[in-house]
């Protein structure tokens, strides 16, 4: 075997036994096939510009031994190869040479640990169907984060100590995200190091889920942000933006001596695990959302808050005369309220905010009242996105009425809401 062949096959065999599909330091290889260092410069070189080896610098991501992503261009190795020390860079096997190596028996039921063998970057993302999703929010054996940008799932720390978990469902996804096409149709993004990762059953589910890759599913933005280029996010998403509104509600009534607008502001761990994106666009998913978030709208009313300047109750007089109390409901005390404490220039936004409160109301009612059959219909994700954004908008309303009260002036807005940075996809 001459010295190419066999660093051809050195490198090859590496790749594929290291584990975690990793790359040969270049020291190492020429120690291991016992030529010097110009040698193996030049036979690294050679085999470059035959497309058998590709060389990594840990210049677009500082982890050389795993192969992050497409390899670059020959040129641009060779210019690299040139100025680089050994200590710097990894090699690895070019998929045309792994296609002539690898059995894809020998991966049977691993559909995405196969990529990785036949030299599929790390770092590629695939796209799935939201509904993926289900299997592990509904599977109360799971912690399920899912933040609107980004998240993870694992097995509960109860049932793994206790070993009563099979062992292939016993799955760690450090990290998800999501991705969206031109019309920005949404889609789960993993990575392929973490897909390869998952038990051969798993894989299998994910695999059967599979919609596409790079180019027609791009990133989210701050997911591609803090995943790859490991920044901050640049904006926080609608949901969180929702209950950080709440939140700043409640604290500016504190400010000001009266008891909280809101029962729950739901910030940070107190989120319901629900209240996110659709994962399945059906009538019943979309329905449950709206319950939601009404419980979260005009049912987290708290009436305690209106009872100084409000009547709690309307007493109306029936055809017979008799005259019946009746309880006011939480958007009619608000209105009120608002109507008593508060006098705008333009009564648009105020109209806006209660017409808001009112038909999440009305759509959370209707399930009720209606035998609606469940159906499946990608409509529901734009209908929910446009709610959504709508009641955002709605909540800061009111905080932007309280930020109006003398007591209220030293309250310090989150950056993120100050400048309305903030996600609605």
């Amino acid at each position: 075997m001459d010295d190419e062949s066999r660093v051809v096959d050195h490198v090859t065999r590496f790749y594929l036994e290291s584990g975690d599909f990793n790359g040969v330091p270049a020291w190492q290889l020429a120690e291991d096939i016992s030529v010097s260092a110009d040698r193996a410069r030049c036979l690294i070189a050679s085999l470059i510009r035959e497309g058998k080896l590709s060389a990594v610098f840990g210049d677009r991501q500082p982890n050389p031994h795993i192969r992050a992503f497409e390899d670059k261009s020959i040129e641009v190795q060779i210019k690299k190869l040139e100025q680089a020390s050994f200590e710097d860079f990894c090699l690895y096997p070019t998929p045309t040479v792994l296609a002539a190596h690898v059995n894809p028996a020998t991966y049977q039921g691993r559909p995405f640990t196969l990529k990785l063998a036949l030299g599929e970057p790390q770092l590629a993302h695939y796209a799935f169907d939201l509904s993926v999703l289900e299997f592990y929010r509904n599977d109360p054996r799971y912690y399920y984060h899912n933040n609107d940008i980004s998240g993870s799932i694992m097995v509960s720390d109860s049932l793994h100590c206790a070993g009563t978990m099979h062992q292939r469902d016993q799955v760690l996804l450090q990290t998800f995200g999501f991705a969206y096409d031109d019309d920005l149709n949404r889609a789960v993004a993993v990575f392929l190091r973490y897909l390869a990762g998952l038990t051969p059953e798993h894989q299998q589910i994910w695999h059967a889920k599979v919609l596409g890759t790079w180019p027609q599913y791009k990133l989210h933005p701050d997911y591609y942000r803090t995943s790859i280029l490991g920044n901050f996010p640049e904006r926080i998403p609608v949901f969180v933006a929702f209950t950080w509104e709440l939140r700043a509600i409640n604290e500016m009534c504190a400010l000001i001596g009266w008891p909280p607008m809101f029962r729950s502001d739901f910030a940070d761990d107190k989120r319901p695990r629900t209240f996110g994106f659709l994962i399945r666009p059906t009538l019943k998913e979309f329905n449950d959302f709206v319950h939601l978030l009404d419980k979260m709208m005009s049912e987290n009313l708290n009436r305690d808050f209106f009872v100084q300047d409000v009547a709690p109750d309307h007493e109306e007089v029936r055809k017979n005369g008799k005259v019946v109390v009746r309880r006011k409901g939480t958007i009619e005390l608000l209105q009120e309220w608002l109507s008593t404490r508060f006098r705008a220039p333009d009564p648009k936004p105020i109209q806006d905010m209660l017409a808001t409160f009112r038909e999440v109301r009305h759509l959370r009612q209707r399930p009720a009242h209606v035998a609606d059959e469940d159906r499946f219909d990608q409509t529901y994700f734009q209908q929910q996105r446009v709610l959504m954004i709508r009641s955002y908008r709605a909540v800061k309303t009111l905080k932007l009425i309280l930020a109006n009260h003398p007591k209220a002036k030293a309250y310090r807005v989150n950056e993120f809401l100050q400048e309305e940075n903030i996600w609605t996809y």
